[in-house]
């Protein structure tokens, strides 16, 4: 909820209006650098941001440019007045003269209009976070460059007071930041290549017409650093340059992933095996033919995935030894107990009832082929990759289909119901 006090931030005294200076000014207006850019910006994160407390410092200070955008636009229009009647401040800027009538608009100094391609937005705190850093350090330095193009002390106030916000924001931002407690360069999840982050690529060489070197420094050198010579200047021979590392993670298997991908195909094996006994039970019992008929094509569907994760065993170059897997046990007996309470429910009910057991085994299931499948997509099998997912597929086109089912049973189950209420 927004409220307007009729009141600036910063009172605006301008003595000596100058129109081609308002027309400066309409920088920091419309501006890819300017207050509207960073109250959109900073509200718009604050309404994506989880966190509650970094949120109501986003919403903080994006209700606060917003009080800027007043400043800078009533300063802008004293400066650009003489612009409404004088000729030769309209030739300043015909588009703010005819077309404004004088007065600001959303166009930069340029008369550009203003764009939502200004904001940076990513929905990851820290990266946004860094980005406003960014923002305020670049809207301080248009408002510097400001003051010492202008010569009228009140205005020269009035930017000052701006100019020293940005510097409270970026304190502010900087703050939040190092509050999140993360490494400088963990950035999103997913972990850069190793070895290849450490490489710094020598791509600028030899000698500049005025005298220009390659420099070693900090950022080239030192620490965990590899100097590189420039991919463009490496041939095919052997030990010319250093190669580029191009793996996305190590060729070992330092984590054990591995292991713990088998330990995922024997549980899933043992659950497949386990299920292949309880579907037809579950599609006896099942009372339409519509479910019957699904419950038995998904026996089919599980038969063969135990066979492609036999495959995947034989991929892998290990037996195919199934592992107890308890989940699987105890859906299995909770499948069993609603069977047997069914029987004194109305079809439609009873079959609801079957289908909740069914689709909580289908999540299990695809719980566990998702974990699987991943780990294999990490250690590079992709023929693993693709048998794990074709059986993911076929589990969640099973639960969608037993959504189906389900809202049919739902409308058929509502009838009578409905029947009862007209015959009254």
């Amino acid at each position: 909820m927004y409220h307007h006090v009729k009141k600036l931030m910063f009172t605006v005294r301008v003595d000596e209006p100058d129109p081609r200076f308002g027309n400066m000014l309409l920088e920091q207006f419309g501006g890819a650098n300017g207050e509207l850019a960073a109250a959109m910006q900073y509200s718009i994160q604050g309404l994506n941001c989880e966190d509650p407390d970094r949120k109501d410092l986003l919403m903080d200070i994006g209700t606060e440019e917003l009080s800027h955008l007043e400043v800078v636009g009533c300063l802008a229009r004293m400066h650009l007045a003489p612009s409404k009647f004088d000729r030769q401040a309209a030739e300043t800027d015909p588009l703010i003269a005819i077309a404004g009538g004088g007065g600001v608009n959303l166009f930069n100094s340029q008369g550009n209009p203003w764009t939502a391609d200004y904001l940076k937005i990513t929905g990851e705190l820290d990266v946004d976070l860094r980005s406003n850093i960014a923002a305020e350090a670049r809207a301080k330095i248009v408002y510097e460059r400001l003051i010492n193009f202008c010569d009228d002390a009140g205005s020269k106030d009035a930017l000052q007071f701006l100019m020293t916000r940005e510097i409270t924001h970026m304190k502010a931002f900087a703050a939040a930041l190092e509050s999140l407690s993360k490494p400088a360069f963990s950035i999103g999840r997913i972990a850069p290549t190793p070895g290849l982050v450490n490489q710094f690529f020598n791509d600028s060489t030899g000698a500049g017409d005025h005298g220009e070197i390659d420099t070693r420094g900090p950022w080239n050198e030192g620490g965990e650093w590899v100097f590189t010579d420039s991919p463009a200047l490496q041939t095919a021979e052997p030990g010319t340059a250093t190669p580029i590392v191009t793996e996305s993670s190590p060729p070992a298997d330092e984590a054990g992933l591995t292991e713990l991908l088998l330990h995922e195909l024997r549980d899933i094996l043992h659950a497949e095996k386990q299920l292949t006994k309880a579907l037809p039970k579950m599609a006896q019992t099942a009372r339409f033919d519509q479910l019957r008929e699904l419950l038995e094509q998904h026996l089919g569907e599980t038969e063969e995935q135990i066979d492609r994760i036999n495959q995947c065993f034989e991929l892998l170059g290990e037996n195919a030894r199934a592992k107890p897997c308890k989940g699987m046990m105890g859906l299995i007996e909770e499948g069993k107990e609603v069977m047997e309470e069914s029987e004194d429910k109305e079809d439609a009910a009873a079959d609801l009832a079957l289908i909740a057991a069914a689709q909580r085994v289908e999540h299990y299931e695809m719980a566990g082929y998702t974990t699987a499948r991943n780990l294999a997509q990490q250690l590079r099998h992709s023929a693993v990759v693709a048998l794990l997912s074709k059986s993911l597929a076929e589990e969640e086109n099973a639960d969608v289909l037993l959504n189906q089912v389900a809202r049919s049973l739902m409308s058929v189950a509502k009838m009578p119901a409905t029947l009862e209420q007209a015959e009254s």
